[in-house]
């Protein structure tokens, strides 16, 4: 029998901590395929990604990490120029670190006491600008902790199928004025022959890709000093551009 790992109620997904310490009762949420279930483990999956950041990278502080379409992702910054090649390490230690089954606790701070425990941590400064009132949650695994309102799974355990996906840019918070942080995306499964399903369709997705297309058709080409992502135009590609 799949084990419950949170409740919904009135279309909120609460985890177990928070439905205790709320006094809420709801539909139970087991752990599987159904869209609650893998919101709750796509989230914790991120907070695993941090943590295994923050273990390769000691300097690293992060901003936001929450469920999007495509999965999840973690912005943060670090003096180190993480590549592509390093994912697969990343990957890696996420698997070391989920295999130890950490608690994943949540406690409550005050606003003053969330601001005293982060006070040297600029990027979770701007987290709290963007919270409401006085009462901030965090949750910890295994000496990782972050501000974050879940929902999450109860241990580590749970997480074994999980692809990092790619690594981007992304300004901090949306605003190009603001520093630029990095990005990087991920998604996961409850069940094994799920995550080799999407990773199928990724595969044949990319091999349509505009960006594999255009260079291959020496339409553009890319370079890393100039800007991830800018494409510089040949002239095929600007001839058919201006057509």
């Amino acid at each position: 029998m799949a084990e419950v790992i949170g409740v919904k109620k009135e279309g909120v997904i609460y985890d177990l901590q928070s439905a205790q310490d709320l006094g809420i009762q709801g539909d139970p949420i087991t752990f599987g395929e159904e869209p609650e279930a893998l919101e709750i483990l796509r989230h914790s999956c991120a907070h695993l990604l941090a943590q295994a950041i923050k273990q390769l990278y000691p300097d690293a502080q992060f901003f936001v990490g929450p469920v999007v379409d495509e999965g999840f992702y973690y912005d943060f910054k670090t003096q180190a120029k993480i590549s592509e090649e390093d994912l697969a390490v990343i990957e890696a230690k996420m698997k070391e670190i989920a295999k130890n089954k950490h608690a994943i606790i949540k406690s409550n701070l005050t606003r003053k006491q969330a601001l005293e425990r982060f006070k040297d941590d600029t990027l979770k400064h701007a987290v709290m600008s963007k919270i409401e009132g006085d009462c901030l949650s965090v949750y910890a695994q295994g000496g990782f902790e972050d501000l974050c309102r879940g929902p999450h799974l109860p241990h580590t355990g749970f997480l074994e199928h999980f692809k990092l996906t790619k690594l981007a840019g992304a300004y901090l918070g949306g605003d190009e004025k603001a520093e630029m942080l990095q990005r990087i995306y991920g998604i996961a499964f409850a069940k094994k022959e799920s995550l080799k399903a999407y990773l199928t369709q990724l595969e044949e997705a990319k091999k349509r890709d505009h960006r594999k297309l255009g260079q291959e058709l020496g339409l553009f080409c890319f370079n890393e000093d100039l800007g991830a992502g800018l494409p510089i135009w040949l002239p095929n590609g600007m001839r058919l551009r201006n057509a």
